[in-house]
């Protein structure tokens, strides 16, 4: 094992261990880490590969919430369904793009993200909801947009998603968490294979990544429970950190387009 595969599953635990702590969001931390920590140096390879391991770690919790009946699968089907198409086109339009451009909308989208967390999430809606014809297409059109956001910058979208599906079908926040897992899981399959189809995807780093992610999410899991109280303090520190990792980012990548 080398240095590099070590960083790899480091930056795996990091990942998965937040996502298991404060859900969704905490994904959108792969691609700075595999840029800054692992050193991967096209900004394209790492958003082929950070799609790969965040849609196998989303899997992975997949399985737990539909053990725990939290799963509402005709929405997400539905929402999942649709976005795969966005994913598909989003990602096509992400190649295009050149790397530093890209990484500068991607730290944008990171500022948002951290914003969004600031604000906090209504938990309010139906848990018993059903699928009518007004919310499939309420599900089908914001899963497209959705999709194609996460194809186009490579990330899980879970902070798109999880409003997203509770805005289309009215379901409650925990309910929508563990359907969103469906759709991170499949937006970021797709995107996955559009950047593998151009040879834009480091296997064995994903693979040692998936590895962490899967150890972390485990600990992060373990956490979340001794920290139910404070989970609120501890997306709070996430906001911000993600906000000066955007900082860095966006630091970077414009010295590198003005050099």
């Amino acid at each position: 094992m080398t240095s590099v595969d070590i960083l790899t599953l480091i930056s795996g635990v990091l990942v998965g261990f937040t996502l298991g702590v404060i859900g969704g969001g905490g994904s959108i931390l792969a691609l700075p880490l595999l840029l800054y920590v692992v050193g991967m140096k096209d900004p394209h390879v790492a958003i082929g590969t950070s799609a790969l391991a965040v849609a196998a770690n989303a899997f992975a919790n997949l399985v737990q919430h539909a053990r725990a009946g939290t799963v509402k699968w005709p929405c997400a089907l539905v929402f999942g369904t649709s976005g795969v198409i966005g994913a598909l086109i989003g990602s096509t339009l992400g190649k295009m793009v050149a790397g530093q451009h890209l990484l500068v909308l991607f730290a944008g989208v990171m500022i948002v993200v951290g914003l969004s967390m600031l604000r906090g999430k209504s938990g309010g809606g139906d848990p018993d909801v059903r699928i009518t014809r007004p919310i499939a297409i309420r599900l089908v059109a914001i899963g497209l947009l959705a999709g194609l956001l996460s194809g186009f910058f490579g990330i899980g979208g879970g902070f798109l998603i999880v409003p997203g599906i509770m805005l289309g079908s009215g379901m409650p926040i925990l309910n929508a968490v563990g359907s969103s897992l469906f759709s991170v899981g499949a937006f970021g399959s797709a995107t996955a294979f559009n950047y593998a189809l151009s040879g834009l995807v480091d296997w064995r780093v994903a693979g040692f990544f998936i590895a962490g992610g899967v150890a972390g999410g485990i600990a992060g899991m373990q956490t979340a429970i001794r920290l139910a109280g404070h989970k609120g303090l501890l997306t709070r520190i996430f906001a911000f950190v993600l906000l000066a990792v955007a900082a860095y980012m966006l630091f970077r990548s414009l010295g590198g387009i003005g050099g």
